[in-house]
């Protein structure tokens, strides 16, 4: 359950919500959060206090399905009274096979639909006072005319101003939904083609967010790189400028924020050099989410993948442009058809590319997916056995890259406190490098020295790195240099 906002007020109506899946699903519980608030719901922290919930779906593989029936089952157990959104609602016959009772569902992206729902469980009483309630977006009040959900999901109004991370990063969506067609994967059924934010509204947003205080800026979406591909790159307002809606022109505007701004779920086109040419730059992090899936090209075709075969030469290119890139990537081990043969030509690739950050998963069949009628299906235990050999080698090659580091001064955003009871506050610290994003990278251990006490979290501090292993940095905080973005900060102006 997410936490709740500040004192409950008495009589007023209380809005449960669990957040399953990636990113870009925590960035569709935002906007429905910022609903909420603005609407006059207080959001609870428990199920005893909650009078309905929200529960926010992943559907993209097998376990994650699972994961979300359970978390309905227990909230309609808790409550009586769900409402399911995200992924998973788009195949309402799934949900309502397991749990009948739900009170509504609705797909991905639809905070207009859960809204109306939430007004018919929860009514909220119009009176003089709440009636003056600010309304974050067209179409979501319940005397409003409906706008066409493709109008009004990506603009400026649906840029959230609840987040469910720390102040010191946000997630932002610049797209939504995929026009690839993966044979493993179902997310064009489930969130449909892609549908591009136009570059103002993206560049307002980060614009607000940093003036807010956020450092870190994740950009995100299903193919970021085919961004504004849909829109035909058209041209939007920012600050008196008009902005292609581009990766490349919406990165060159990014990186002028001051912010460190870090790339997900890059697909390896041609014009990515661009970008890379801007992370050796330094205007953006010198980091990218590249999901290649495979090496073999025999299985990336099967996969129905991009560029198969090619992405050996593309990483070398792109460190040659930028030799500080940090590359983290993701594999299917495992596929239809995948033989030892095809396996081993994944294990080369890992060894000849060297990949800074590694994640792997074994294939399984998620419903509906165009992979699960291909032959020669790889046995369960042959397909544990694979994942094992290639996380060996790949926590190996992670080591030694980290070991490249010991002895080098690097920049590292403070997450928490990492204080034992007998230490005085603040000596001990948990941060990242530009190499590593929240929660799917490593992190760096830090001793505060002669700044305990003087750091806080969110703070960007200079650390002399002394030890590494497997996945993590080990150092010591040298210097707090003062973060200076070029977006000028709420709250603190200069005297008149």
């Amino acid at each position: 359950m997410m936490e709740g906002n500040g004192p409950a007020v008495a009589g007023a109506k209380r809005v449960g919500f669990i957040s399953l899946g990636c990113p870009k699903a925590l960035v569709d519980s935002e906007r429905i959060l910022t609903q909420l608030r603005f609407e006059g719901y207080e959001v609870a922290a428990s199920y005893e206090n909650a009078d309905a919930v929200i529960v926010n779906t992943c559907g993209f593989i097998t376990p994650a399905v699972e994961e979300s029936l359970s978390a309905i089952g227990e909230a309609l157990e808790a409550t009586g009274k769900v409402i399911v959104t995200g992924c998973l609602g788009e195949r309402p016959e799934k949900i309502m096979e397991r749990h009948p009772k739900v009170a509504a569902i609705t797909g991905s992206e639809a905070v207009d639909d859960v809204m109306g729902h939430v007004r018919t469980l929860l009514p909220i009483d119009t009176s003089a006072f709440t009636g003056l309630l600010p309304v974050a977006a067209p179409g979501t009040r319940a005397d409003a005319v409906q706008p066409e959900r493709e109008d009004t999901r990506h603009g400026d109004v649906f840029a959230p101003s609840v987040k469910l991370t720390p102040k010191h990063y946000a997630y932002v969506k610049i797209a939504e939904g995929c026009n690839h067609t993966c044979s493993f994967c179902i997310i064009p059924k489930l969130r449909g083609l892609q549908v591009s934010r136009d570059a103002g509204s993206v560049l307002y947003e980060a614009y607000r967010l940093i003036a807010g205080g956020t450092k870190e800026l994740m950009i995100i979406s299903q193919d970021t790189s085919a961004y504004g591909v849909d829109v035909r790159y058209r041209e939007s307002e920012f600050q008196g400028e008009q902005v292609r809606a581009h990766l490349t022109d919406l990165a060159v505007k990014l990186g002028e924020m001051g912010a460190w701004v870090r790339m997900h779920y890059v697909y390896p086109y041609p014009h990515v050099e661009k970008i890379v040419e801007l992370m050796a730059a330094g205007k953006i992090l010198p980091y990218l989410d590249v999901p290649l899936q495979h090496a073999s090209p025999k299985i990336l075709r099967s996969m129905r993948r991009p560029g198969a075969g090619k992405q050996l030469d593309t990483i070398r290119r792109w460190r040659e442009i930028c030799p500080e890139l940090v590359i983290r990537s993701t594999f299917i081990v495992g596929f239809p058809g995948e033989t030892e043969a095809d396996f081993q030509e994944l294990l080369q690739f890992l060894e000849d590319a060297r990949l800074d950050r590694v994640g792997a998963f074994t294939y399984s069949d998620v419903d509906e997916a165009d992979a699960n009628a291909l032959p020669d299906a790889v046995p369960q235990d042959v397909k544990e056995e694979r994942l094992s050999r290639f996380m060996e080698v790949a926590q190996r090659i992670s080591a030694e890259r980290l070991a490249e580091k010991v002895g080098t001064v690097m920049d590292v955003i403070v997450d928490e406190f990492n204080d034992d009871e007998d230490d005085a506050p603040g000596t001990k610290l948990i941060g990242r490098t530009k190499g590593d994003a929240p929660g799917i990278d490593g992190q760096v251990y830090l001793f505060a020295g002669d700044f305990a006490g003087t750091v806080k979290i969110g703070d960007i501090v200079r650390v002399r790195i002394e030890d590494s292993d497997e996945y993590d940095l080990y150092g010591e905080v040298v210097e707090t240099p003062a973060w200076k973005p070029n977006v000028p900060q709420l709250g603190h102006f200069g005297k008149h």
